[in-house]
């Protein structure tokens, strides 16, 4: 149990999780296994025309929220 917490395992079991979970959602709804990282590149591609925005810290995920619903979540942060 502390070698896992001195080594970061939970880390990568955290992330390991997060990726199955996102997999599932993308069967679910009859997605490509890719469609996170091209809908990303995509943002970033319209979003670098704007200098206002930080398209390096563009995020896409989906979200499993309360009561089995999913979300497409998408964070575009304004440079600061």
């Amino acid at each position: 149990m502390i070698l896992n917490s001195l080594f970061g395992h939970n880390k990568s079991k955290d992330e390991a999780k997060r990726r199955l979970t996102l997999v599932l959602a993308y069967e679910r709804k009859g997605l490509p296994p890719n469609f996170i990282e091209r809908l990303r590149d995509d943002l970033v591609c319209v979003f670098s025309k704007y200098s206002q925005f930080d398209v390096n810290r563009i995020e896409v995920d989906i979200k499993k929220e309360r009561e089995g619903f999913e979300e497409l979540w998408i964070s575009i942060p304004f440079k600061q």
